[in-house]
């Protein structure tokens, strides 16, 4: 897992990854100082696994925790300063314990698309 850590990812790569829209990410850029991917020469976002991981924890307080914009960039200032900041060993168990939330999700949507196209095919409307 060490080798990931250097590692940057495309736009279109994070957001499989967080399920997000680019739109989304380039807004939460605008309002997140702690979102700030590097640039290729050619204007790509790079982002790294810390973003990666500040991406994750916008999306949990936004859509999970029902912050707004406002009330999220509060708590993650804090969070990011040290008022209430995730142990760093839980990090890497928390990426692992993500990675393997968005696998099955991925799988439940394959198999509701497999299920739609079954009803769709059984029932003489």
């Amino acid at each position: 897992m060490a080798a990931d850590e250097g590692r940057l990812y495309k736009i279109g790569e994070v957001c499989k990854m967080a399920d997000v829209q680019p739109y989304v990410l380039r807004y939460w850029e605008t309002e997140f100082p702690a979102l700030a991917p590097n640039k290729s020469g050619g204007g790509q976002r790079l982002y790294s696994q810390r973003e990666i991981d500040t991406i994750l924890r916008i999306k949990q307080l936004l859509y999970s925790e029902g912050f707004t914009i406002a009330g999220a960039k509060k708590k993650l200032e804090a969070e990011i300063t040290g008022g209430d900041a995730v142990p760093a060993a839980s990090s890497a168990a928390q990426r692992d314990l993500t990675k393997a939330l968005l696998e099955v999700r991925k799988e439940l949507r394959a198999i509701l698309q497999i299920l739609s196209r079954e009803d769709g095919e059984g029932s003489p409307d």
